[in-house]
């Protein structure tokens, strides 16, 4: 038991954390709704209620779509682009796919390579991208879900204001969703920048995600 915990610490951590923190969104979230209930004269509504309404599921999946796009472009972007020295890019060389050979497919799999690597059809082929398709697939199915619960959120609050809803593909050209859309993504954008470009020329001992504490800046790829 002990060494299935420690084998799998990264997962079991943020797996808790994330159960945590979505509980802690709900009783937030079901607070901030309920004082805005009150000073529209409308009764309060109960944890069971909140969190199965659209104005929290779009609240969470909002956050999902966006995560889950950061990693999908990152996946593929980072196979072509470089940033020389920093720990998130591998060796300026090796910019693109890369040959059979550096990747361990085919003729060239390991004993202990994935059956997938050693495919040399189609199957092969899907699950040597089956990563970045993965993450883009849950990209867009989140994003598809916040558009609905979005969409039944801000037909809600038009109802409430006496306004006419609209339909889900009007929903789409509305501010309200592109709003929602676009201040996820900017952050993620930024967070990802940042960190490719801070790891060139800082450190943090004993995290794989920098380099070791005496590589030079212009090592690239290098983790430890």
């Amino acid at each position: 038991m002990r060494t299935t915990l420690r084998n799998n610490g990264i997962g079991l951590v943020f797996g808790g954390l994330f159960l945590l923190m979505l509980v802690g969104q709900a009783f937030a979230g079901q607070a901030q709704y309920n004082d805005q209930q009150i000073s529209d004269g409308a009764d309060p509504v109960s944890l069971a209620h909140y969190v199965t309404s659209s104005t929290f599921a779009v609240d969470v999946v909002e956050n999902w779509q966006s995560e889950y796009l950061q990693f999908f472009l990152y996946i593929f972007a980072t196979v072509y682009f470089v940033q020389k020295g920093s720990p998130e890019s591998k060796d300026v060389e090796k910019a693109g796919p890369e040959s059979d050979v550096e990747q361990l497919v085919g003729a060239h799999a390991r004993d202990d390579s994935p059956r997938g690597a050693r495919l040399d059809d189609w199957r092969g082929l899907l699950f040597s991208r089956s990563l970045g398709i993965v993450m883009g697939g849950i990209f867009v199915l989140s994003w598809l879900a916040q558009s609905v619960t979005g969409w039944a959120a801000f037909n809600s609050e038009q109802l409430g204001s006496r306004q006419d809803p609209v339909t889900w593909l009007g929903y789409l050209a509305e501010a309200d969703f592109w709003n929602r859309t676009l201040q996820n993504w900017q952050s993620e954008m930024l967070a990802v920048g940042s960190m490719a470009v801070l790891g060139v020329y800082l450190r943090q001992r004993g995290s794989p995600e920098s380099k070791p504490v005496g590589a030079a800046h212009a090592d690239t790829g290098e983790t430890g």
